[in-house]
């Protein structure tokens, strides 16, 4: 897959460059489908996050972009849906724009529903993620992350790229002085970064696309 993993959507016309970048036409072109689920799990899931995200009320810029057509893909409700129709609705979708919420109850799903396994095999969709919709995709998203309790316990996430994330840098929440500390209790790189920030990866390799602030924390040794 082609990633644009971002804190806070598609906040600035660099972040947006890449994204069409990725997507090889502009927006107005590409089909997109949007998985809410995130936004429900964790201490502080509501409903009125993943309506915002869906209908593009959302201060993060994700469904509201301008795309041709959007539909929703509800993880949550993929088990009792046959799996040809689903995987064909994720096949046929340009681009995967992944709410944020609870990065470990996303991964749950992810793998719950298949959706996991069908994402390595994804070579020309886009995966733009949102806070937790991007550090999904991580090895691990590290202890001061963790709300929602998996049933196998832990931090891990599904590992398809090779660093941490660490959003909303910048926060009150978020210091640099925290995200030092959250990247070392981890053993890969990791990135910290805030709402002007994104990372872009490609089969050539990872790229920062920032009007902002962003880190990289190497491992130890």
């Amino acid at each position: 897959m082609k990633l644009l993993l971002t804190d806070s959507g598609v906040r600035n016309e660099s972040i947006r460059a890449a994204l069409v970048d990725l997507l090889g036409k502009p927006v107005a072109e590409a089909d997109a489908l949007c998985i809410p689920t995130a936004g429900y799990g964790g201490p502080y899931g509501e409903p009125g996050g993943p309506w915002r995200f869906l209908s593009g009320r959302s201060p993060s810029p994700m469904t509201g972009l301008g795309w041709r057509s959007v539909g929703v893909l509800e993880l949550t409700a993929l088990p009792g849906i046959d799996r040809e129709r689903w995987v064909s609705w994720v096949r046929d979708a340009d681009v995967l724009l992944v709410n944020g919420g609870d990065a470990l109850y996303l991964c749950h799903w992810m793998r719950e529903s298949g959706l996991a396994d069908l994402l390595p095999t994804l070579h020309d969709t886009v995966y733009v993620g949102l806070s937790a919709g991007s550090m999904a995709l991580t090895p691990r998203v590290g202890d001061f992350f963790v709300g929602w309790q998996p049933p196998t316990g832990g931090d891990a996430a599904l590992g398809l790229v090779d660093f941490s994330l660490f959003p909303h840098l910048g926060t009150p929440d978020h210091t640099m002085a925290e995200a030092e500390r959250w990247a070392a209790g981890l053993p890969g790189p990791a990135y910290a970064i805030d709402a002007q920030t994104a990372v872009k990866v490609t089969d050539t390799g990872v790229e920062i696309v920032s009007e902002g602030n962003w880190r990289l924390f190497e491992p130890a040794g």
